[in-house]
């Protein structure tokens, strides 16, 4: 079981593109798991970790919300889903800033209830042209792995249509982490996205471990999107143009199952 409210996990992302071409990308990722509401107490016992100004490992606020505290932000996208917080615990899976910089193509927010229990996710997803977009779904109570969907609604890849489903899998954090996303269009899965890591406490040490392991690990992420899209054109996957920005930031999913 995982102990105190932060936690790091270091693993990697494999994504599988079954069609038009097979096409297969393996990088190695790390996260911070944090307790929105600690992470000042984090970031006051840390060397290299710190809150809005620049460290070797950082959280800036204004990279989630712009003019909104970080809890402010999250109740009002539940609330927009009509979700209804009740000032429970609110922990983000996310890259932090290395060095000044970082890209997230997906921060998670595991929202809860006053006593502990998970009430929703937040799928925060970011595109490289400075977009974001909010998946929120509600958490059926019981067992330790969501089953969630919702419809694409927010152009991420010019190599994936707008009429596609996503399928979530997410594993509750915990000594492991897995989350699994499957994107389909009407005739079945198109690609799918599988991110394991296992945690370990935020240490200052831990935190130079994983600097050290993961150079450039945020600058990576970028490089290695624009990469993986060149490779894709040359294998003449086809093009989608990108659609005007939609109005609406949050789209509300469903819970399709909870299970073991």
């Amino acid at each position: 079981m995982t102990s105190g409210p932060h936690a790091l996990y270091r693993g990697q992302v494999l994504h599988r593109r079954l069609k038009p071409v097979r096409h297969v990308l393996r990088y190695r990722v790390f996260h911070l798991l944090l307790d929105i509401d600690r992470i000042d107490e984090l970031s006051g016992r840390l060397r290299l970790f710190a809150r809005n100004h620049f460290n070797l490992f950082a959280l800036h606020d204004a990279d989630y919300t712009k003019g909104k505290g970080l809890r402010v932000h999250a109740e009002d996208l539940l609330r927009a889903a009509g979700i209804e917080p009740d000032s429970g615990p609110i922990h983000l899976l996310t890259m932090p800033r290395l060095l000044g910089y970082a890209f997230n193509p997906l921060s998670t927010w595991f929202c809860h209830d006053a006593d502990g229990t998970l009430r929703a996710v937040i799928y925060e997803v970011s595109n490289t042209f400075g977009e974001r977009h909010h998946y929120v779904i509600a958490a059926q109570p019981g067992g330790r792995a969501l089953h969630q969907s919702a419809p694409k609604r927010f152009h991420v890849s010019p190599f994936l249509p707008m009429e596609m489903e996503y399928a979530f899998r997410v594993g509750i954090p915990n000594d492991r982490l897995a989350i699994g996303i499957t994107v389909s269009d009407r005739s079945g899965p198109v690609l799918s996205a599988v991110h394991t890591a296992r945690r370990a406490d935020i240490t200052d040490g831990a935190l130079l471990r994983t600097a050290m392991s993961y150079p450039l690990a945020t600058l990576k992420v970028t490089a290695g999107i624009h990469w993986e899209a060149l490779k894709l054109w040359v294998k003449r996957v086809p093009l989608f143009r990108k659609p005007s920005p939609s109005t609406n930031a949050v789209t509300v999913g469903k819970s399709i199952r909870t299970g073991g």
